[in-house]
């Protein structure tokens, strides 16, 4: 296990940022313990530690940024995690949201586009204990060898929502994405009906980066 320094001040900040995130309209206590459990500074740069509780995202190298804590906690919201979950992540980036699927109980498999963020976050991870299922690719077309799946999450605005990942979602499942261009999205919830039909709802107002891959933007 690291040891990393996690202080009253450090609890105490994340204390307050639950309650700025409980005002703000996250009402899952689950989700909430969660965040309040899970160190986010852990996850940041030294340089930038001291902003680790601050409701915004930051950059953790190759383009990608660690997503702002209500945004984590809306996403985990809708995607209604259960203990036992089998969940997709698309894009592992600093590993904070599969952490915090983790401590939801959730069997996560996340795949991540960037190769030396994924070597760097697999070897934080480790160090963490935190256990999952960590791959290097192109998460727009899912991880078939291992479908189907509980729950899927996107964290990354992709242009459309990849058909491949409605098919390797079970019956009765929750695919969560963010949509739209490379600015802003709208965060689509698609909940598996059937085989065949799928019901969508859309909340507005998200700014993700890109979605790279087959199925995403192009570099």
């Amino acid at each position: 296990m690291l040891k990393l320094e996690d202080t009253y001040l450090h609890k105490g900040k994340r204390r307050a940022l639950v309650a700025e995130l409980r005002k703000k309209g996250i009402q899952s206590e689950r989700v909430l313990e969660a965040i309040n459990t899970l160190p986010r500074h852990f996850f940041f740069d030294t340089a930038l530690i001291s902003h680790a509780y601050e409701d915004k995202a930051f950059p953790i190298g190759e383009g990608q940024t660690i997503s702002q804590p209500y945004t984590v906690a809306f996403q985990t919201q809708l995607l209604d995690v259960k203990p036992g979950d089998k969940i997709l992540e698309i894009g592992t980036g600093s590993g904070y949201q599969a952490g915090i699927l983790h401590l939801l109980g959730a069997e996560v498999f996340t795949i991540e586009y960037q190769k030396k963020l994924f070597d760097h976050t697999s070897r934080f991870l480790q160090r963490l204990g935190i256990q999952m299922h960590l791959f290097y690719g192109d998460g727009t077309g899912g991880l078939p060898a291992h479908a189907p799946y509980d729950k899927i999450i996107v964290t990354a605005g992709a242009p459309v929502v990849p058909e491949a990942l409605i098919q390797q979602l079970k019956v009765g499942g929750i695919l969560v994405i963010p949509v739209g261009d490379r600015k802003r999205q709208a965060m689509v919830k698609i909940t598996k009906k059937t085989s065949k039909e799928i019901q969508r709802e859309e909340f507005e107002g998200f700014a993700f980066v890109p979605l790279l891959g087959k199925d995403g933007w192009k570099i």
